[in-house]
């Protein structure tokens, strides 16, 4: 079981933060990735300069049999794709795709000086990955620190847990 989080908060010549992510999902699915369940949308601010646009976010769970690295060179060129810079730490972006799970594996890696750490190394305080991930895996365990999703939510700040809201699309 892989789990990727994809997430848009600016708009690129495939439309709004919406479009990104169906279009970034699209992309997977033309690389032979097979998409199993897909969350609901959910809305939250940027972090952490909450003044950025409004960040569109799902989780999906995937599969392929890409190793690791591999998954992560569509990920970055679908990123590309969709028209991601990589200027600033945290500025806003028209799709972000991280890998959240990979088959339950503890894995360090780069690729293109980028440094990919899975789980990711800030999953457990994120909100935008946190309730997508529930949403469609209600008994997910993390891998390194073997809490429960429900555990992992319960950790959440108040604000944390009352910043996000599930969308529909527009």
């Amino acid at each position: 079981m892989i789990l990727l989080a994809i997430g848009s908060n600016l708009h690129s010549k495939y439309g709004d933060r919406f479009q990104n992510i169906d279009a970034a999902i699209l992309f997977l699915e033309s690389y032979g990735i097979k998409v199993n369940k897909k969350s609901s949308y959910y809305e939250n601010p940027s972090h952490p300069n909450k003044s950025d646009p409004m960040f569109i976010n799902v989780v999906i769970q995937v599969e392929t049999s890409l190793p690791p690295e591999d998954l992560a060179s569509v990920l970055i060129f679908i990123e590309e794709k969709l028209e991601r810079r990589r200027d600033k730490k945290n500025e806003p972006r028209t799709c972000d795709i991280d890998i959240i799970d990979y088959k339950n594996q503890i894995i360090n890696f780069n690729y293109e000086n980028l440094n990919f750490v899975v789980p990711h190394e800030r999953l457990s305080s994120r909100n935008f990955v946190l309730l997508p991930v529930k949403e469609i895996l209600p008994d997910w365990i993390h891998p390194k620190t073997k809490e429960t999703i429900d555990t992992l939510i319960k950790k959440l700040s108040d604000d944390d847990r009352k910043s996000i809201l599930k969308v529909e699309k527009n």
